[in-house]
């Protein structure tokens, strides 16, 4: 890796490093959600998880899209999708 591509992946692994995107990656693995339904999931107010699906976004690691009234998120790269997987494996085997 060059040092443009370590600067790259640093930045994008301390995105994703906050406890509640983390939380939020692993919602969003499987299928599309609401900020409702990632609330509901999280805990949270619906304005905290959307600050943290704004830094997501920033990154490129999420993406969304309108349906009516909603906004549906989802992981945008699918390399996220399977870094995510693996460290599930790994961190979290009894799953």
């Amino acid at each position: 890796m060059n040092d443009h591509d370590v600067e790259n992946v640093a930045s994008l692994l301390k995105t994703m490093a906050h406890p509640l995107r983390l939380k939020i990656l692993c919602l969003l693995q499987d299928k599309e959600m609401t900020v409702g339904e990632l609330r509901d999931e999280v805990k949270t107010t619906n304005a905290n998880v959307s600050q943290h699906l704004t830094i997501l976004r920033s990154k490129g690691i999420i993406s969304f899209r309108k349906d009516a009234n909603f906004i549906f998120n989802k992981i945008a790269d699918n390399r996220i999708i399977e870094l995510m997987a693996t460290m599930k494996k790994i961190f979290c085997p009894d799953e």
